[in-house]
């Protein structure tokens, strides 16, 4: 396998990802996991009385979401990236609303650029996510650095 990514890849998106259903459960876990202490992620009537459904996600809780929907492009053979060699380089969340349990969010990938840095290749990924109807729910972006030879 090759460890130069495509560069022809930068704007291509990948089909929808199957649907996630968001438990209360992985919230509450993942809260607590990261230490994000507020009682609207593990406190179901504390999120109602703020208005929510159910308990509502952490920002970054979507990251293992999008990480996942990620696979289609990193695991893709044509894409030439060897994942032994991908290094996390950072991530921002965009919310359109908050993420509550009982949520069905359905990912859909875009590589957005694929640039070589110093020996090595940087990817901008965006994860958008829309609930079952197709509206906007958050985008997680994210840069890979694939270290070069």
């Amino acid at each position: 396998m090759t460890t130069t990514p495509d560069p022809a890849f930068a704007g291509r998106s990948y089909p929808a990802g199957p649907a996630h259903t968001v438990s209360a459960a992985k919230i509450m876990e993942f809260a607590h996991a990261t230490g994000a202490t507020s009682p609207l992620h593990s406190d179901p009537e504390a999120a109602r009385r703020a208005g929510h459904a159910d308990v509502v996600a952490p920002p970054t809780f979507l990251v293992s979401l999008a990480q996942a929907t990620e696979a289609q492009y990193i695991e893709d053979p044509a894409a030439g990236i060897d994942f032994r060699r991908v290094v996390h380089g950072e991530e921002t969340f965009t919310l359109h609303r908050p993420v509550v349990a009982g949520d069905v969010l359905v990912p859909t990938l875009t590589v957005e650029a694929v640039r070589a840095a110093g020996g090595h290749s940087m990817i901008t990924t965006r994860v958008d996510l829309a609930d079952e109807a197709g509206t906007d729910v958050a985008s997680v972006r994210s840069m890979l650095v694939v270290r070069g030879a």
